[in-house]
């Protein structure tokens, strides 16, 4: 297994592997058929902070890292693909574009980027948050960024016009993961001082703020709505302990 922290997790769109982000520099694909690691890449070189499956491809992942890249990682073969170059400070998060190929960063050096994955040059920067960007999230319809910051400001981008929608202070404390629901029409924020606040995209007016962690939250996650279930956020803080907000 990994030789130290695990800073990301996440399902393949067949949900039969899972990618794992970690301290070690590593990213490694699990096979819950096999109970075992069936890649490791390692061409990082120093710690992974998140990783994503490419929307509708179970054989793409991208990874971010502290050593300030992105790299496409093509799992039929356990190469990277491309390495996206640019930032000038740890790239702390990444996404996909759903059903595109372009990826998203958010960086340490207070920016997001959008890239191609087939050109690995950075196709837009968006400029605004004054201090370190630690999370971003697309909506499922591609055309919106939400990205947070250790400043505790909440930012919604228009991705076809290049310009911000929303700008949004939460608190004092800082924002360390963001998420937009399926509908494209909500944006859950986890935050520093333990407080999961949940805002309309549109607008940036504050929903609600929901209290039940103990410390910090460190990850939102919504559900995809199904016939048996209408969906639901997960989140999971510093107190040890993961829960579901209806």
């Amino acid at each position: 297994g990994h030789k130290g922290w695990l800073s990301s997790i996440q399902f393949s769109p067949t949900g039969l592997h899972l990618a794992t982000g970690s301290e070690d520099c590593s990213v490694k694909v699990w096979d819950f058929a096999k109970s075992a690691c069936i890649r490791s890449l390692t061409e990082h070189t120093q710690a992974v902070w998140d990783v994503a499956y490419m929307t509708d491809c179970p054989d793409f992942v991208v990874s971010c890292s502290m050593d300030h890249t992105a790299k496409l990682w093509d799992l039929t073969v356990g190469r990277c693909r491309q390495t996206f170059r640019g930032h000038v400070d740890s790239v702390n998060s990444v996404c996909f574009q759903p059903y595109s190929n372009h990826i998203a960063t958010a960086s340490g050096d207070k920016t997001v980027s959008l890239w191609d994955c087939r050109s690995g040059l950075c196709a837009q920067t968006f400029y605004g948050h004054k201090n370190a960007v630690n999370s971003l999230a697309f909506a499922m319809q591609g055309d919106v960024i939400s990205s947070v910051d250790a400043d505790g400001c909440l930012r919604v981008w228009d991705v076809r016009k290049v310009a911000e929608l929303a700008a949004v202070t939460t608190g004092r404390h800082p924002c360390n993961s963001v998420a937009i629901d399926p509908s494209g029409k909500a944006i859950a924020v986890g935050c520093d001082d333990s407080v999961i606040r949940t805002y309309e995209t549109d607008t940036g007016a504050l929903i609600q703020n929901m209290s039940g962690h103990t410390d910090s939250v460190q990850c939102v996650a919504f559900a995809m709505p199904s016939s048996s279930s209408p969906g639901f956020l997960v989140s999971a803080g510093s107190d040890c302990s993961f829960r579901t907000w209806n």
